[in-house]
């Protein structure tokens, strides 16, 4: 039947097309099923996108500071139309890319929404209401995650005055008060956005700090950097009303000490996580279990408890990042073929303590591994070592000398627990420590590796003999 595969893969995003096209690479006829854009959340609207929304605001952000460079750049504005534009031309140049690879790798795509009859079938229909079965060996969840929104009937996301981050790619008119409600990774690079292109931003954040899943150092450091570029960040605060209307978005803020103050914004962008999206796809129907937050279980190589159905992504446990996504794909996809057979490949299960983790503000963010407090509430007795960037040579020449590199170590074994950066070119920087984990480095090992100069990196280095007390530049 030509509507019969050894795989089908529901969601196209980094995930679902990357498990796709390392089947079809091993051999296994695969099918994909999108009900919008091939790519997913990431390439169309997510990752990639707001990457090129990012150039943007620091190529703005270098310009005001051109004198510090000896140069002149007069008048300078935003032209948010265009940006967008340009965001909106790289997603869909990728989107075409992945369109190529699915016809260079042979695999089969069905547009539209796919539903779990039994565990082997999928029936999908299209926009015309047209319904076609599909059956498989083996079937790889991948349906992604979507923006949550606030539990207030009167702060659901409109896309005219409160945002998710879809419609803060694409705003209707450019803000004048944004108020950004969560400082997690989005959260902070859309402040960090638009703060670059001239608005007037508030970070609200319930948590103690930003960047919570972040070192206690490292947010201390971006707060302090993002209060400095002139945006507003309050902690410990938590959103008690918001009403929108025509003219703009009023709401009450309370404070640590529980005093409630009266705000008014042109827009608000909701930023406060994720939702998955596994409504709808059968999950019921064949038994498939979830966890208290509605995720999907899966083990490490992306089993359900339903045999030969699979999930990976951001319908599953976190941490919700695109790379982890698409290993996860490689992985399912090579455990599949080895259950139907191929003994030439051998599938590792997912190392959740060797996944990066990096938010594109200005300074950047990136992090692998356990923080420092981790460490030490994980019962490690710690080695950590910071070294600055206004010690290195080539931050300092590149007019970027704030920042700086933390890495934590077993003090016992000199295993390198984790690594956390804040600074100038942070997220290129970050791999170098997790190739260092997956390696199972230690610091002997670091201390003898050979850093290029001048580079930006060399701080890793120093990092690394700081933390036993040999730092050279400092």
């Amino acid at each position: 039947m030509s509507n019969s595969y050894d795989l089908i893969v529901l969601g196209s995003g980094p995930g679902g097309y990357v498990a796709a096209i390392r089947a079809a690479q091993l051999g296994l006829k695969t099918a994909i099923v999108e009900r919008e854009r091939l790519g997913g959340i990431c390439l169309n609207w997510g990752c990639i996108p707001t990457k090129a929304l990012l150039r943007s605001g620091e190529v703005m952000h270098q310009m005001r500071h051109a004198g510090d460079y000896g140069l002149a750049a007069d008048n300078i504005t935003a032209d948010l139309e265009a940006i967008v534009k340009r965001s909106r031309g790289v997603a869909d140049q990728l989107n075409m890319g992945v369109t190529g690879l699915m016809k260079k790798n042979k695999i089969t795509v069905h547009m539209g929404t796919g539903k779990l009859t039994v565990p082997d079938k999928l029936s999908v229909t299209d926009e015309g209401g047209k319904t076609t079965e599909l059956s498989a060996k083996h079937i790889i969840l991948a349906t992604g995650a979507r923006a949550r929104e606030l539990p207030m009937k009167t702060a659901q996301a409109d896309g005219q005055r409160i945002w998710t981050y879809r419609h803060a790619m694409t705003p209707p008119d450019m803000p004048t008060k944004l108020l950004v409600i969560g400082s997690g990774a989005i959260g902070i690079e859309f402040a960090s956005f638009y703060n670059d292109i001239g608005v007037d931003v508030t970070v609200v954040e319930m948590m103690d700090r930003v960047v919570p899943v972040e070192d206690a150092d490292v947010s201390t450091f971006l707060e302090k950097a993002l209060k400095k570029q002139g945006i507003e960040i309050r902690t410990s605060a938590q959103l008690e009303e918001i009403k929108s209307s025509a003219k703009g978005v009023a709401v009450k803020i309370k404070d640590k000490a529980g005093k409630v103050s009266d705000e008014t914004y042109s827009h608000v962008i909701v930023a406060i996580g994720i939702v998955p999206n596994i409504e709808g796809i059968g999950l019921e129907q064949v038994g498939i279990e979830q966890d208290e937050r509605s995720h999907i279980k899966a083990d490490g190589f992306g089993r359900t408890n339903v045999p030969g159905i699979w999930a990976i992504g951001d319908c599953t446990a976190g941490p919700w990042l695109a790379h982890k996504a698409s290993h996860e794909g490689v992985t399912a996809a090579e455990a599949i073929a080895k259950e139907l057979g191929n003994p030439q490949v051998h599938p590792h299960a997912l190392d959740r303590r060797n996944i990066p983790g990096c938010t594109y503000c200005h300074p950047q963010v990136a992090s692998v591994g356990l923080t420092e407090a981790a460490a030490k509430d994980a019962g490690y007795e710690v080695k950590a070592g910071t070294f600055p960037f206004i010690g290195n040579g080539k931050a300092i020449a590149l007019g970027e000398p704030e920042g700086f590199v933390k890495t934590v170590f077993d003090a016992k074994t000199g295993e390198l627990l984790g690594a956390h950066m804040v600074g100038a070119e942070v997220t290129e920087m970050i791999q170098g420590f997790v190739v260092g984990k997956t390696l199972e480095t230690t610091e002997a090992e670091l201390m003898q590796t050979i850093f290029p100069h001048p580079t930006i990196s060399e701080s890793m280095h120093e990092s690394v003999l700081s933390a036993y007390g040999r730092a050279i530049h400092i």
